[in-house]
């Protein structure tokens, strides 16, 4: 379990910073491409917390700049991996509050799961607000990582 999660985890980071340097490099990002991944960014900062049973600095839908992005990433990443690396059993039960105030409790397994999911649905998002601005993304595919 621990090594598909890493793998997936190495996945979701290689993705996430193939849109931060492209974003990086544009002169004018489109503002619901800033809206999402900042979105993307904050839901995994806040499920790493409910893990840790930890406070979380950011909203669902704060907005970051984009020169922010790397950071906040690095530390996701970061903080996920130690939540892997110290689990003894991914079938433990995280009780949590949503962002409208319900009282919830997943797995820790579907918890991480949920993070590369959630991540990769609005990865799409942002790829479709670039190509709609005329940028070409890069191709994110799982397969693509694997190669």
């Amino acid at each position: 379990m621990k090594g598909f999660l890493q793998q997936l985890f190495d996945y979701n980071y290689y993705c996430n910073k193939k849109l931060i340097q492209q974003c990086s490099g544009l002169d004018l990002v489109p503002d619901n491409c800033i809206r999402l991944f900042s979105h993307i960014l904050n839901a995994h900062h806040i499920w790493n917390g409910r893990i840790l049973e930890l406070p979380t600095k950011f909203g669902v839908w704060d907005v970051h700049k984009v020169e922010e992005w790397d950071n906040i990433h690095n530390e996701n990443q970061r903080t996920s991996f130690e939540i892997i690396s110290n689990t003894d059993t991914f079938d433990k039960r995280v009780g949590y509050v949503n962002s409208k105030e319900e009282n919830f409790s997943n797995q820790i397994k579907d918890i991480l799961f949920h993070i590369i999911n959630h991540s990769t649905h609005h990865r799409g998002q942002v790829m479709m607000e670039l190509r709609n601005s005329g940028v070409v993304p890069e191709p994110l595919d799982y397969i693509h990582f694997k190669r």
